[in-house]
């Protein structure tokens, strides 16, 4: 007897931010966001950080125009079955599995996002380069400042595209437990809700990270997380941030790098790794 609603999956993560792919590539799947939750449940689905549906872009409604620069479209959704404009780290396992499936034979892919299209390289060393756009800041005037028990801090806004709130702290422990979302006032700041990244220095152009990600919770790593806390570290330590420069942020799954370009781009580099693959009967 066929089981209707047995689809095929591979499990892959970018420095431990892992996540669960499903090939749909002529885009007969509609995924709810129940089914998002459950594929990423820990206990009850596959487990993950969030979904990643591969897709043909000339079968994603309102995208269609990107198809002929970008033939795939990354359907990022996060854990809690809710969209999100951008996925850096899930990006990378995008272009990992595409290249791995034989859909990409080039080392330069562009890829089409609910943030807009991505040029993506693989590199000669197997790791995998994201241009991740200009940074822009919220329009909202006020300061952000993110609470968590009994400490407050002051944070800097960065959008890339998705919202991040960057605060920097003596020791990466004052972030508690990240079990729930630090609190983020003004609320009118990030009405879409925000990523909290907590940062210490560890040297030059060198810094380490921990994150709770919208949706999610803490994870062990966020690509665009990475890219917002470079951003706001350059200028938090750099009076004169102008030109190139390269920054290594460590995260609690590994390690990346942020380069900012003369021209304002941030390209995010880090390994993706595929680590299985199979079936799975996704609840109706």
């Amino acid at each position: 007897m066929a089981r209707l609603n047995e689809i095929p999956f591979v499990k892959g993560h970018g420095t431990g931010n892992d996540f669960v792919i499903i090939p749909d590539v002529d885009g007969h799947l509609d995924l709810t966001p129940e089914q998002v939750r459950w594929l990423c449940d820990r206990r009850h689905g596959i487990g993950g950080d969030g979904v990643l549906r591969v897709v043909r872009t000339e079968h994603v409604p309102g995208f269609e125009d990107f198809a002929p620069v970008a033939e795939f479209f990354m359907d990022y959704r996060n854990g809690d079955g809710s969209v999100a404009e951008m996925c850096g780290n899930g990006a990378r396992v995008f272009v990992r599995y595409l290249d791995a499936t034989g859909l990409v034979t080039d080392n330069e892919v562009v890829i089409a996002t609910r943030g807009g299209m991505r040029s993506t390289t693989i590199n000669p060393d197997r790791s995998i380069t994201i241009d991740m756009g200009i940074a822009s800041t919220p329009r909202a005037r006020a300061l952000p400042h993110v609470t968590v028990g009994e400490q407050s801090w002051p944070a800097t806004g960065v959008l890339i595209p998705n919202p991040h709130a960057v605060v920097f702290v003596s020791n990466l422990d004052e972030a508690g437990d990240l079990a729930t979302a630090p609190s983020v006032t003004p609320v009118d700041v990030f009405p879409e809700g925000v990523n909290v990244e907590f940062v210490v220095p560890v040297g030059e152009r060198h810094v380490a990270m921990r994150v709770h990600e919208r949706g999610v919770g803490e994870t062990l790593s966020c690509g665009t997380g990475a890219c917002a806390v470079a951003w706001a570290a350059r200028r938090h330590d750099e009076a004169d941030a102008h030109g190139e420069t390269t920054w290594q942020v460590d995260v609690p799954g590994g390690t990346v790098q942020v380069t900012e370009t003369a021209a304002g781009a941030l390209l995010l580099t880090g390994p993706a790794d595929l680590v299985a693959r199979g079936t799975v009967l996704l609840p109706f």
